[in-house]
């Protein structure tokens, strides 16, 4: 089991190897194959999750995405929302609260000064469907 900071770190790690895999053309195999470090075992299940789900989940997000088409938000931001809807659907040990609030940070921290917002408005749009109550 992953500290919370080893955890953290996991989910940047895969935050960057999706945003390279994309805007490179590239597959999450092969960037993570290149990497002079290799990457956490948890970042590289992650992001070979996503990349396994993609359309899947850019159908989500795009039905919650209110004025934003795909293909007009930040390559970011669409990795990041991605990352957020894996764990949400995969990772159903980690707390939701800690996946949104992982998920607005790392937009805080590698996009625009709005991305944090928007993230957070997706996210909390797709909670309900990504991760029902189970009763």
């Amino acid at each position: 089991m992953l500290s919370p900071a080893e955890a953290s770190e996991a989910r940047e790690r895969a935050l960057t190897i999706l945003y390279e895999a994309e805007s490179r053309s590239l597959t999450v195999a092969e960037v993570a194959a290149a990497q002079v470090v290799r990457p956490q075992a948890f970042a590289i299940e992650l992001a070979t999750g996503v990349e396994a789900e993609q359309p899947r989940y850019d159908q989500l997000i795009a039905g919650k995405a209110r004025g934003w088409r795909l293909d007009r938000m930040p390559m970011i931001d669409r990795a990041i929302l991605r990352l957020a809807l894996h764990e949400l659907t995969h990772q159903r040990e980690t707390p939701t609260a800690v996946i949104l609030n992982e998920a607005v940070e790392l937009a805080k921290r590698f996009s625009t000064d709005d991305s944090g917002r928007f993230v957070n408005g997706v996210l909390a749009a797709l909670v309900a469907e990504a991760r029902p109550v189970l009763g």
